[in-house]
């Protein structure tokens, strides 16, 4: 029971659609087995209520009483109740798109021969469309399809002269654009983390045509066309420029999931230059994380990811932002998950305390909470890193260098960053036993380290007081 699908979907279901599925499910036009409500009852009780994931056999039991086990009967319940739940949910989807259900409704009506249903139905949907506030591909895809039953309804009563035919095919192309142009952003920003090859079909002849047909006016596509050529084209600043404006101008013309995903285009742009030792972006992306925040474009089911909390703190402090990001970090732990709450705050807080130079109150947080994260250790016993060699604290920073040493050789699972960290202790060491007046050995440690790879915290590391003065 507990590694089903039902109770998996049961677990994300909140307390009005509970409520809401049990009537369905009392419903006899829907479910005509009383079995299958007992056991809705049941189980949304038990995970809802008391927390606990119940065995197939006692929710038999609660079923049927007195009854003898039957697996059988047990799956063909839950596999009847799971594909009502799903029903629900699908339905209740459905009809909060209110353009969608009159657009069908048009297409009912048209099949029914009932023009004067279909006329007036046909004016409201023109009304309701035109008041939504998104002008996204979805809205073009929309329009089409009721200028598709607009066009069918003139056609059949002989309406000629009231043939839309060219607003049907300009909304078709905008949302064709649009999406093409959507995928392509997305498939090149996943070629370049995961070094995959894709074939971008017509891309070229669309770039082309929007470009001589001066379709940048219109938002839906303009913002994927500047997010396709900023990645496409990263030395040029200015696509990043046109990209970032229009994403200010109109972000509040796309759904707010969408939206997210044309910030998080923009900022993933950001961090890649960052990363190839480019800073000219940082300002860029801080200001598009600080607007983000605003409209709660990162929040997934009211939680933020830890890996994205993470960013936000590391940009901030880059840029020296320490009031903003102390902030941040207290008003946003409560939306951390609960298993990674605990050790992600106190190790944004150490981060904020190591670069304000608060070394003792820094370390004091970071031996505060245990790390069960492999990264997030790493990254805690790299700050404590950096602390006892700004200290000139040698003997503990050898203890400590040697148990990181350890520590990274038992882990078995790292990929590439076993190298990072084991380069980043060679390179410490040499810092350490380092001669600060043989200028020869320092100049030759310095190019050591620029031109290996990888290694963490390569910046850290050139800047360090024994390499100012070589």
């Amino acid at each position: 029971m507990k590694n089903s699908r039902l109770v998996a979907l049961l677990q994300t279901l909140s307390n009005k659609e509970i409520k809401e599925i049990r009537k369905f499910l009392h419903d006899s036009y829907f479910n005509n087995r009383p079995e299958v409500y007992r056991l809705f009852d049941y189980l949304s009780d038990c995970i809802q209520l008391y927390k606990v994931i119940p065995s197939k056999e006692k929710a038999f039991q609660q079923i049927l009483e007195k009854a003898n086990y039957d697996d059988q009967k047990m799956r063909l319940w839950m596999s009847f109740l799971l594909k009502l739940v799903e029903k629900f949910l699908v339905q209740e989807a459905l009809f909060k798109d209110e353009v969608k259900i009159k657009t069908t409704l048009t297409t009912i009506y048209r099949e029914r021969n009932l023009p004067k249903h279909l006329e007036r139905n046909l004016r409201e949907l023109q009304i309701l469309q035109q008041k939504q506030i998104h002008r996204n591909a979805a809205f073009y895809n929309k329009d089409y399809q009721i200028q598709y039953e607009q066009y069918r309804f003139a056609s059949a009563n002989r309406r000629m002269s009231e043939l839309n035919l060219q607003k049907m095919s300009d909304d078709l192309d905008i949302a064709y654009l649009s999406e093409k142009l959507r995928q392509s952003c997305f498939s090149l920003s996943h070629q370049t983390i995961y070094k995959t090859e894709y074939h971008f079909g017509m891309l070229p002849e669309v770039l082309s045509y929007i470009e001589n047909q001066n379709l940048l006016d219109t938002p839906a596509i303009a913002i994927y066309y500047y997010g396709y050529q900023t990645l496409s084209q990263a030395q040029q600043a200015e696509y990043f420029q046109s990209f970032k404006k229009n994403i200010v101008d109109y972000g509040d013309l796309f759904p707010a999931e969408e939206l997210g995903d044309i910030y998080l285009l923009a900022i993933n742009f950001c961090i890649k230059r960052y990363n190839a030792g480019d800073r000219f972006y940082l300002k860029d992306e801080f200001e598009l994380y600080q607007q983000g925040l605003l409209q709660n474009l990162f929040l997934k089911n009211n939680l933020l990811s830890r890996f994205t909390y993470r960013n936000i703190v590391t940009i901030a402090l880059i840029l020296e932002e320490f009031e903003w990001v102390e902030q941040f970090i207290n008003d946003y732990k409560s939306k951390l998950q609960k298993e990674h709450r605990e050790s992600m705050y106190s190790f944004s807080l150490a981060l904020l305390e190591y670069s304000r130079k608060n070394y003792d109150l820094a370390l004091q947080l970071l031996q505060k909470s245990p790390y069960k994260d492999l990264l997030l250790n790493l990254a805690a016993k790299t700050v404590m890193l950096k602390i006892y060699y700004e200290l000139d604290e040698f003997d503990p920073l050898d203890a400590h260098l040697e148990a990181m040493r350890t520590f990274i050789r038992r882990k078995k699972i790292m990929g590439y960053h076993r190298e990072n960290y084991l380069n980043l202790i060679y390179f410490t060491k040499k810092l350490m036993e380092s001669n600060p007046f043989d200028r020869a050995s320092l100049k030759t440690l310095h190019e050591e380290i620029e031109k290996s790879k990888p290694i963490a915290e390569k910046d850290w590391l050139l800047r360090q007081k024994l390499f100012k003065n070589r």
